[in-house]
């Protein structure tokens, strides 16, 4: 099901709380706006809404022998690329970039939110469909500027299908399932990535792939491979 509002602070927010006071909400379920007032992204980013933008979030359950719920940003990214391939045909320069961007040519076109109440966690999407936030510290992009106009609605349809089938191969068969398939759509491995370590600072490696528990490995320039579990990411520029 897909519940739409005209406008709402934040899809997840709005999850969120509703969680919190008791509702049981169900795989599969969406709730999507027009528009978001306090939309916001990782490290409490905020996140213009973009009329005709996508912006909904939905929620999974953890349950017990499940992979970690982190790797749920890793499935959701499975879920968007091939999405927006679908409804674009293919779209040149497009890849995930660890653990939660879609980018085109370096821009960035949708982003990715994990947040977690208890055994459920709330995963929030949204997607430049219409038109491209503003940012200032990184490029953005939109679906319409690249000539794909498409329907939020449609979009939202097909994304809830895509999201549907990865979530019950990650339930049914682990994270190891998707895995090759999110290493297929991404950075190639050797593709020199930044990140701010809170205890070591600035590290930049060339990427290796990921582990098992859907970790970003980083070959460092002393040939030394470091797991990075959390943190902003970023492609290295000339």
């Amino acid at each position: 099901m897909i519940e739409t509002v005209a406008e709402i602070a934040s899809t997840n927010s709005a999850l969120l709380a509703r969680l919190g006071g008791g509702e049981t909400i169900g795989e599969g379920n969406w709730l999507v706006a027009d528009r978001q007032t306090a939309g916001r992204g990782r490290a409490g980013r905020s996140w213009s809404d973009g009329h005709g933008n996508f912006m909904g979030s939905t929620v999974a359950h953890v349950r017990a022998g499940d992979p970690p719920a982190p790797t749920l940003s890793l499935v959701a990214g499975v879920a968007l690329h091939r999405t927006i391939c679908a409804v674009t045909r293919a779209l040149p320069g497009l890849l995930l970039k660890w653990p939660n961007d879609v980018l085109v040519d370096g821009a960035k076109l949708a982003g990715i939110l994990l947040e977690r109440h208890g055994d459920a966690v709330v995963v929030g999407i949204g997607v430049n469909l219409a038109q491209a936030p503003a940012v200032a510290d990184r490029p953005t992009i939109a679906l319409a500027t690249l000539g794909h106009g498409i329907a939020r609605d449609d979009f939202a349809r097909s994304l809830a299908d895509e999201w549907r089938q990865a979530l019950a191969l990650w339930h049914e068969q682990g994270w190891a399932a998707l895995r090759e398939d999110w290493l297929a759509r991404a950075h190639p491995c050797g593709t020199l990535l930044s990140v701010h370590d809170r205890d070591a600072g600035l590290i930049i490696g060339a990427f290796a792939g990921l582990d098992r528990d859907g970790a970003a490995l980083l070959r460092l320039a002393d040939g030394e491979q470091r797991a990075i579990h959390a943190g902003d990411m970023e492609l290295v520029r000339d």
